[in-house]
């Protein structure tokens, strides 16, 4: 078993990544391996919607995008962290998740997703619901916590100090951890939910 984490910030060992860090340990004192994966520090551009991904499998641009896909096709679960710019999850990160999750076209069913927030003060509830979306949308169970998976604080040591936060991030861990272990044992006893086909509704006729 295993999780990816994708660490929005350009800052590889900041705030954001603090938080990660500390989901990533109680996921391993779990039993799940883990990878970190920096994300905010590339030159990622964003999806262009020339739906090159679904006849070739990959996106047209060959960058980050396409060495994560293997590692989303094969993971258990992801966990996408995000500091808040403008009360919203940072530039870079939206271009590389907009592309992973369309360019992937491996089933997501039942993998666990978890979204991270990492904010000074405000705008964090929002960036929060901006990266749960993705997952409600692939058929992805969603991690939950005590409290909404955010830190608050304006440097790693802040982030620290942020008890409740911290907190949230090791419970995060184990609450994900649970969920990946019982869908497993879930699909040896019952397998996947049957899907039908899916149907494409468009609202102008």
């Amino acid at each position: 078993m295993n999780v990816i984490l994708i660490n929005g910030s350009p800052n590889s060992h900041g705030c954001t990544y603090t938080a990660l860090e500390e989901v990533s340990r109680t996921l391993q004192q779990e039993g799940i391996d883990t990878e970190i994966i920096h994300v905010g520090n590339k030159a990622i551009r964003g999806c262009i919607g020339c739906r090159k991904c679904k006849t070739t499998g990959q996106c047209v641009f060959d960058d980050l995008v396409n060495e994560t896909a293997p590692k989303f096709r094969d993971c258990d679960g992801i966990v996408i962290g995000s500091p808040v710019y403008f009360a919203s999850a940072n530039g870079t990160l939206v271009s590389f998740i907009d592309r992973l999750f369309y360019s992937c076209t491996a089933d997501k069913t039942m993998k666990v997703g978890a979204a991270v927030v990492s904010c000074r003060r405000g705008g964090n509830t929002a960036t929060f619901d901006e990266l749960n979306k993705y997952f409600t949308i692939s058929g992805m169970p969603v991690a939950s916590s005590q409290y909404w998976n955010m830190v608050h604080g304006n440097s790693p040591e802040e982030v620290r100090q942020d008890l409740e936060g911290m907190q949230t991030m090791r419970t995060l861990g184990k609450n994900m951890a649970f969920l990946i272990k019982s869908i497993r044992l879930g699909k040896e006893a019952y397998g996947l939910p049957e899907k039908e086909e899916h149907v494409f509704t468009n609202f102008i006729r």
